[in-house]
């Protein structure tokens, strides 16, 4: 009952905190024979490593993943492959602060986990939040990595789309652009507004939100099962389960409650290979819980960094009012780095379903019926 693990097949178990020694994972039930080596992992932990620009945290971590087990190397081909064991995961940490948190090691920071940490354990990290800490993230990221290696023709991306509450211009959409600005913001127009626009949130010591979206092509249809097995809620609860994370929505979303029944209704006709061609993808790709093989579509919201230079009234553990006001290093908009994140969680549903899927009914779906 210790709630550190997601999956079913594809297992993930993640373990540290933020000022311990390393932080870790095991990632159990890759199928074998996939082609893995540190390198495929740590070119996703680059893109979520901290200290990147002045919009993030300038905590140092280098987060060199070391893969401890569940690889061995093909005599024949001199390939390194998973083996079909657990793989084990090691990052350590390497910049750590543990001194400024002293001031707060009694007080609770409105809006982050030290109340309710204590509250149910009767103990808490204090130094950068312990196991709440966003730090944790990085495990979730490198079995990402393996994931999306998993499913044959996945490709799971995601964006920055919102920040505060400036959002993109969607006709401006450009995937390249994503990797071209410190935001993973696909508009390069709105990207340049938030650098001037998340300077002034840093410099008065505050903090600020942001939405990210995720999509994933290449998802083959028939995953997911009805009723408590669907493709979508699990894909909730994972992005839920990220640090900060307020709000999950797929597809249309709310919106969807804009529209009517006929605007909503994603209309089939056959396409050229036979197979349904939709004219549109307000189900986010995913229609009673199953996947139609369509791209995935979803968003998630990301609150404001609790811990901020502006003072904020709270209470201690003692029972006393107190002020607030943390010192540390802190990402102005946490949202930022959240999109290697959201797509590293989707990731690994994705190639959790496909191997329950899998595992069920076999490779293909019996579609289309015979007569």
């Amino acid at each position: 009952m210790s709630h550190n693990s997601f999956g079913h097949l594809f297992r993930v178990t993640t373990f540290g905190e933020s000022h311990g020694p390393a932080i870790g994972c095991v990632v159990d039930g890759c199928p074998p024979r996939i082609p893995l080596t540190e390198a495929d992992i740590q070119r996703d932990l680059d893109r979520r490593r901290p200290g990147q620009s002045r919009y993030t945290t300038q905590r140092q971590e280098p987060d060199q993943v070391r893969i401890l087990s569940g690889v061995f190397t093909d005599e024949k081909t001199g390939v390194q492959m998973t083996t079909g064991t657990p793989i084990g995961l090691l990052i350590e940490n390497v910049d750590q602060r543990s001194k400024d948190y002293g001031d707060i090691k009694n007080k609770y920071r409105p809006g982050h986990a030290d109340y309710t940490y204590d509250v149910k354990y009767g103990i808490r990290d204090y130094r950068g939040g312990g196991r709440a800490s966003a730090r944790e993230t990085a495990m979730r990221v490198a079995a990402g990595a393996i994931a999306r290696k998993i499913v044959p023709g996945l490709v799971v991306r995601g964006a920055l789309v919102q920040m505060g509450p400036h959002k993109i211009d969607r006709s401006r959409w450009d995937w390249e652009e994503v990797g071209r600005n410190p935001f993973f913001c696909p508009d390069a127009e709105a990207a340049a507004f938030f650098a001037d626009y998340l300077d002034g949130i840093r410099k008065k010591g505050s903090s600020i939100g942001a939405v990210i979206e995720i999509v994933a092509e290449g998802v083959p249809p028939g995953l997911g099962a009805p009723v408590y097995g669907k493709l979508d809620s699990d894909l909730a609860a994972a992005l839920m389960s990220i640090n900060a994370v307020k709000g999950v929505e797929i597809g249309a979303g709310f919106e969807a409650a804009a529209l009517t029944g006929e605007e909503n209704a994603d209309e089939m006709r056959l396409g050229n290979d036979g197979k349904p061609l939709f004219l549109s993808n307000h189900a986010g790709g995913i229609v009673g819980g199953i996947s139609t093989g369509q791209a995935v579509i979803a968003r998630f919201a990301v609150k404001p960094t609790s811990s901020i230079l502006q003072p904020r009234l709270s209470v201690d553990r003692f029972g006393g009012e107190t002020e607030v006001m943390t010192r540390g290093r802190h990402d102005p908009c946490v949202g930022i780095r959240a999109v290697p994140v959201g797509e590293a969680m989707v990731a690994c549903v994705i190639a959790d379903h496909y191997l329950r899927h899998r595992g069920q009914v076999g490779e293909t779906t019996p579609w289309p019926m015979q007569d």
